[in-house]
């Protein structure tokens, strides 16, 4: 049954999505925020001062809802109307740019770390002395031991 055929009281009871719905299949095309919300006052008798508090509620419940999606023209249609084309192919300019954006955020992390940690390997402590020690020792000082001369 057409929406225009309908009483109000039939109306009033469907919700705002519901009416938003019902218009696009009507108008088989993709409508404004705007434009589907006029309709939907002027199918319930709302006044503009009633428009203009619950158009921000009704965009907000469009954008949420999966029955809508929002098109590039910033017009909503019905989501089944509508096919996702996902593209599966592998693109190596994607991974030389994500590789660059690591190095960018590598040096700005750099320029907001301590001047004393610039000089620091991931491995190393902070102010340890017996860990000093350790690195002083020469590796030709260093002998090996067997199993047998441990006991």
């Amino acid at each position: 049954m057409k929406l225009s055929k309908m009483s109000k009281d039939e109306l009033e009871l469907y919700s705002f999505t519901d009416l938003a719905a019902m218009i696009l299949k009507e108008e088989k095309k993709s409508l404004s925020t705007p434009d589907i919300f006029k309709k939907i006052c002027q199918l319930l008798g709302m006044s503009d001062e009633e428009y203009a508090s619950k158009i921000g509620d009704f965009y907000t419940t469009l954008t949420t809802d999966k029955t809508f999606i929002l098109l590039d023209d910033a017009t909503w249609d019905l989501r089944d109307r509508h096919s996702v084309k996902v593209n599966l192919e592998d693109d190596t300019d994607d991974e030389e740019d994500l590789t660059e954006t690591e190095e960018e955020l590598d040096d700005e992390l750099d320029d907001m770390a301590p001047e004393d940690l610039h000089d620091m390997d991931d491995d190393s402590e902070l102010d340890d002395p017996d860990l000093d020690a350790v690195d002083d020792v020469d590796d030709d000082d260093l002998t090996i031991i067997g199993e047998d001369e441990l006991d």
